[in-house]
Order: structure tokens, then sequence, then C-alpha cells
């Protein structure tokens, strides 16, 4: 593993260079990228230039056939699930899209005790949650590293019935090295934080004072979270500052830094939109809105861009929209989320208090029965965090295909965990009939390890994988 590089480099003139030159993409030369993205090995700056210029209709739609094939090789049917858990709103930042930026007087306040912690935590374990990612305002020096090593203590304490959390993920301002070493040392899952924007002098506008005014400490977080030894890094754009394509592009630069120095990328990609926030002109009117349709293009570049990357939707999105991008290639979604601290006891979203407005304000039943009746396998799996198949590792699994072994059975059977434990009458119903018709679609390798882990958890074991 390298050093921390000093700076992350992203060529914004080259960038430039490439979209100023780009032409209007011939069907023939499409077709040739198309067939590329099928062999699974991504494609590279031309390529996905080309594809962000499509949108006559049919080639359209053969575009997002394509990113389906992708997804459903590598992926299959399987969604995993998981919920935010908002500790603090306290920000000492000033970024005007954001309801938590110091400024807003509008918003309500509020860092959880750890007792109140471990109640929200103890009512996504009731819903049937078992992962969750954890998000903190940049507040220091009372809410900072320490609060958030303690609040994931928390987390792993509760237990509730059958169920308890079996992985956080974090999603905190960027660290030293040695402050990674220690949100290690506590067993997290994934460590995520995005650039927000990779065009410095939208950057520069929008992040106006705080340490995230930093453009340059922010890009270096992964560089250091990696040395640290966290091996899954997650990154993502909030779509709506700056010119999508420069974004797409300088993205994949980022990328490409990550697995120069340390033989992987990002282990997920998260595709927010700017939404509505209290008091914030900007999400209200954000200088760069991505439509409906450029926001499913997005997701289907990406994931024949980097096929192996798990790509993550939230709430911000509406049920139909997600609906219709989850076969594009999403491999994450969150499900009955709150982004207000408290919000899960609380019974609700409070606008005075929330981060953004949700597009999605379903209960988890609920969102998994409609995922379930569509034809996906919700998978609540934290196997691969447990025993080791992180970072590079996942990688050597995922490429060959055989992290597929692993994957399928593990949904398959955390999803019983649910139906049995969790579901309502419909959602049962329609789980196990989904289950059912699953194993019937599967090889024998396959079925063979998912019946012996659906038998364990049928009499009664839990948290079983493979």
């Amino acid at each position: 593993m390298s050093a921390v590089a000093e700076t992350v480099e992203i060529r914004e003139e080259e960038i430039q260079e490439t979209l100023e030159s780009a032409v209007r993409p011939e069907p023939a030369r499409v077709q040739e990228i198309l067939a590329q993205a099928r062999e699974l090995h991504g494609l590279d700056t031309a390529g996905v230039t080309t594809l962000m210029g499509v949108d006559e209709p049919a080639l359209l739609e053969e575009l997002f056939h394509t990113a389906r094939e992708v997804k459903e090789s590598i992926y299959g049917q399987r969604l995993v699930l998981f919920a935010p858990l908002y500790i603090s709103n306290l920000c000492a930042n000033e970024c005007l899209y954001c309801a938590f930026r110091a400024s807003n007087k509008l918003l309500k306040r509020r860092a959880l005790t750890q007792e109140e912690i471990a109640r929200e935590v103890k009512l996504l374990v009731e819903q049937g949650h078992k992962r969750i990612l954890v998000v903190a305002g940049e507040s220091y020096p009372q809410h900072g590293l320490q609060y958030v090593l303690d609040s994931i203590e928390t987390i792993y304490s509760v237990i509730s019935g059958p169920g308890e959390i079996r992985r956080a993920n974090v999603n905190v301002a960027p660290l030293t090295v040695d402050e990674f070493r220690l949100l290690k040392d506590a067993k997290i899952g994934t460590y995520q934080v995005f650039q927000e924007t990779y065009h410095r002098e939208t950057y520069a506008q929008m992040h106006r004072s705080g340490k995230k005014a930093d453009y340059d400490w922010r890009i270096g977080a992964m560089d250091r979270a990696m040395t640290a030894g966290i091996n899954d890094v997650g990154v993502g754009i909030l779509f709506g500052l700056a010119d999508v394509r420069f974004e797409i592009l300088a993205l994949l630069q980022h990328i490409a830094h990550l697995e120069d120095h340390f033989g992987v990328g990002p282990h997920t990609i998260s595709v927010p939109r700017m939404e509505l926030a209290l008091g914030s002109d900007v999400a209200t009117t954000p200088p760069h809105p991505v439509s409906d349709r450029d926001f499913q293009k997005i997701v289907a570049i990406l994931r024949m861009a980097v096929p192996y990357t798990g790509i993550i939707m939230t709430t911000r999105e509406t049920a139909q929209m997600r609906r219709e991008t989850f076969a594009l290639g999403i491999s994450q979604i969150s499900a009955g989320s709150r982004t207000n601290p408290g919000g899960y006891a609380e019974g609700d979203s409070d606008p005075d208090g929330e981060q953004f407005c949700l597009g999605d304000h379903r209960p988890l039943d609920e969102v998994i029965r409609d995922v379930a009746e569509m034809g996906y396998i919700p998978s609540f799996c934290t196997a691969c965090y447990r025993l080791g198949r992180t970072g590079g590792d996942f990688m050597d699994l995922a490429k060959p295909g055989e992290i597929k072994w692993h994957c399928a059975p593990n949904a398959v059977s955390t999803f019983q965990e649910y139906v049995l434990d969790y579901a309502s009458p419909a959602t049962k119903a329609a789980g196990e009939k989904l289950i059912a018709e699953t194993l019937a679609g599967m090889d024998e390798r396959a079925r063979g390890t998912s019946e012996k882990l659906l038998e364990a958890v049928r009499g009664g074991k839990r948290d079983v994988y493979c």
C-alpha cells in the first residue's frame, strides 16, 4: 500500500477539452461501446463521454437495456437494504445547499445522547434492519470523533428479540490517518464521504466556511482512510451543483487515482440529486438541475463504467423513480429513512430538523413488499465485512464471478430472517413466494448452499452466512 498522496489531481482542463470536442454520437459507435460494456470490464473516458451524449430514444433504450444486463450479470436480482441513523445535525460548515449549515437559524439543532441513540437503534432493529449508515454533521470538539466512536459502540450493543445491527457504515467528516485507524478499530463497514462537486470553482462557491471549505482536505479523505486500513470506501456526487458530464468524468478520475494508489477503487458510489432543504435557496433552484431521464442515464452509465462497484440510491428519490431505476444499476437502497436526529423515535421526519426533504416516505415493510413483488430479493447480508471479503479481496472474487456463490445464498437467508421475524402477513406471502421462485431459478451449487442456510434459519438459527 502506498503512502498518502499529497493531492488528488482532478484534471479539469482535460475534462473540459473532452466535453468541448464531443460530437453527436454515431449509432455504430454507441453499439460498439455497449458491446464493450457487456464484457464487464468497464468503460474508458471516451466511451463514457459518448454515452453521455446519447439522447435518441431508441439508442437510449438500448443503453438502458445494456445496463440492466450488466447489473443482472453481477448482482442478480438482489438489493441490499439499510437505514441512515442521524446522530447529530450540529455542524460548523457553511454549505449553501444543506439545512445543517452553521448559519441556518431555522433548523432545530440536536445531538442525540447515547441513550437516545440506543432507542433509535432498537426501533430500527425491531423494524428488521441489520445495517445502518451513521451520519453526523461536522461539529467539534464536543461532538467530534469520540462522540462517533461512542455512538458506534452503542449501536453494536443493542439487541432486541432476534435482531441486532450487524454492520454500521459511517458517513462523517474527513479525518486524519490516525483518526481513521480509530474508526477502523471500531469495526465499521464502509467509510463514506462525498466530494459533493469535483468542480473547484463551484466547490468554493458552495462551501463558504468551515473545514469542509478545503477542497483538497476533503478529496484526500479516501487516501487517508485507505492508508489507515479501511478497505471499503464510498464516494458520491450531489448532482445539481455542476455540469453532470463534468462530474462523471471527474469521478472516474478520482476512481482511477484510488486504483492506481491502492489497487482498488471505491466499494460504493452514491447518486443523490439535490432535494429541498430548509432555508436553502440553492436547494430550491439547483444551478444544474438533473431531469429524471438524465438521472436514469447517469445510473446506467455508471453501472457500465464501473460494473463491480455498488451504486446506492436513497429515499431522496420518489418511490416511482426508485422502481424505474433499480434495474439500471442500483444495488443498495435505504428504506424507511429519517434524516433528522431522533426521527425514528418520534415517528416521522421533522422538517425543522432534517437535512433534506424525502421523496419516499414508505415504511420498511412496504418497501420490502414492493421490492419483492418486482422480483428483487431484499438482502440484509453483512457477511463480507465479517469474513474479510473487503477491498481488493472482494474484487478478486467479484470480477471472475465467484462472489455470486456467496451473495445469492446470503441474500435469500437474510430475507428469510426478515420474513419470519418482522414481515406483515402480505409481505410474508410475497416473500415466501419470491424465495421459492428464486431457489427454483438457481443453479445446483447456489441452490444447495441456499437450502442449507434456509434450513438453519427456519430451524431458529440467525445470522448464518457463507
